[in-house]
């Protein structure tokens, strides 16, 4: 058992089902109290009653307010799971407003304003912890997923900020960035996600099992990936070497397209 999270009220958002289901089932199995939120109400109330937890449906980035009263006034987790891909293909060829505009609200704008709701009670009381699912994306970017890879940059990148600005008033933070899982997203990713996660695609009980280990050892990235960790230091350390491997990637892709 993993002692941080006994008891705790633990908030899941895009828990009705994939990452977000398993994340809400382990915090209960782990003894917290969970709220589970999901826009579709019957995914959300069905995950609830299975874990023995609170079904609050919705909108991810206004529900704050609401699960705190539905854990008798204090959430110490939040878990910003809830997120959105779309196969974009080519920028130029396919550049849709709403397409970025629900990816910049849901993947990135969703984790902000949680963090407004959620920060000034966390200050007060001296602790809180925020969980990220972020995605590779976050670290690596996806071909033929722009406005997924960008927004999820973002993602990681407010998660870090977040982290090195009030770690030392007791928020902590963890960044989730597995490769493929298989759930319904990763099926949205289209032939791009045939071809780059799917052979290697995990089940949504080992990210759940990743971030558990890392709040047990208090780490701010999380890969349930390990060979992530690979990639990103290429990327790093010769972003030219790493570019060249990613568009011939794209190049295999188009050609089979």
């Amino acid at each position: 058992m993993v002692e941080a999270v006994q008891d705790a009220g633990v908030v899941v958002t895009g828990a009705g089902g994939g990452i977000g289901a398993a994340l809400a089932r382990r915090f209960a199995a782990e003894g917290a109290r969970v709220v589970v939120n999901d826009l579709d109400a019957g995914k959300a109330e069905a995950v609830a009653e299975e874990i023995g937890g609170t079904a609050v449906p919705g909108d991810a980035s206004a529900i704050v307010a609401e699960a705190r009263d539905a854990l008798g006034g204090t959430v110490d987790v939040y878990c910003a799971n809830a997120g959105v891909a779309f196969e974009d293909g080519d920028l130029d060829a396919t550049l849709d407003e709403k397409t970025w505009a629900a990816s910049w609200d849901v993947n990135l704008m969703a984790h902000v304003r949680a963090v407004h709701a959620l920060l000034p009670d966390w200050l007060e009381r001296g602790g809180g912890r925020f969980v990220s699912t972020v995605s590779a994306a976050g670290l690596l970017t996806m071909i033929g997923a722009p406005s997924y890879s960008v927004t999820k940059h973002g993602a990681y990148a407010f998660a870090e900020w977040l982290s090195l600005t009030y770690r030392h008033r007791g928020i902590k933070v963890h960044a989730i960035c597995p490769q493929g899982v298989r759930t319904d997203m990763l099926a949205a990713t289209g032939s791009a996600g045939d071809l780059v996660l799917q052979p290697t695609a995990i089940a949504p009980e080992a990210v759940a099992d990743a971030l558990l280990q890392g709040i047990a050892e208090d780490r701010f990235l999380i890969l349930p990936h390990p060979e992530v960790a690979g990639y990103y230091q290429t990327r790093a350390g010769d972003p030219d070497r790493w570019l060249t491997h990613m568009n011939h990637l794209q190049q295999k892709w188009e050609a089979a397209r």
